[in-house]
């Protein structure tokens, strides 16, 4: 097993240990729904809540290492938590609370990876979704490989109802007209 599935698959087993809801986004949802790509972390949606962060912070940084000075304090901020293992493979822990956050994680489905190590990860939609919210260029790339990989199976009324409200947050309405011009390409 590979240092980044073995990462993934410690920090599924704290999160799970403790009865926490989550899933896996970015580059090992990116392996399972679109073209695969070296990934050098491991990134995750936790959900917390508002209010409980530093709870699940303090949980967190008791069992991995911090990557950045008061990373708990910076966690409680920018609502993501920065860690790493023993291993130094990095760990992004969004702390989630919002209703496209929680329904992401409550879709969410196994996904077994090699060396036999079952991960739960995000949908193809709510990738999407996650990808065009963070919206930077290798995002967009990892969309184009969503699009072209699932093809006619992605739901699409799905995606643009949770991306909607997302990038009227975001103050970008064009998100969703990029996304629309990503599908229209990819589907040709």
């Amino acid at each position: 097993m590979n240092a980044l599935i073995r990462a993934a698959a410690d920090l599924q087993a704290a999160c799970e240990a403790r009865h926490w809801r989550f899933c896996f986004i970015g580059g090992l949802a990116v392996l399972r729904w679109g073209d695969p790509r070296e990934t050098v972390d491991v990134d995750l949606t936790l959900i917390t809540g508002f209010g409980r962060e530093a709870d699940f912070v303090s949980a967190l940084t008791a069992v991995f290492e911090p990557r950045i000075d008061d990373a708990a304090a910076f966690a409680l901020v920018n609502r993501v938590l920065l860690l790493r293992t023993s291993s130094g493979v990095g760990l992004d822990i969004a702390l989630g609370g919002l209703p496209f956050e929680e329904r992401a994680v409550e879709r969410a489905s196994l996904f077994t990876y090699p060396g036999d190590v079952p991960l739960r990860t995000c949908s193809a939609e709510d990738l999407i979704v996650f990808k065009a919210f963070a919206g930077r260029a290798k995002d967009w790339m990892d969309i184009e490989g969503v699009v072209i990989r699932q093809g006619p199976a992605i739901d699409w009324i799905y995606v643009r109802e949770q991306l909607a409200p997302l990038a009227e947050l975001k103050d970008e309405p064009e998100l969703l007209e990029r996304l629309a011009r990503v599908r229209t390409d990819c589907e040709r």
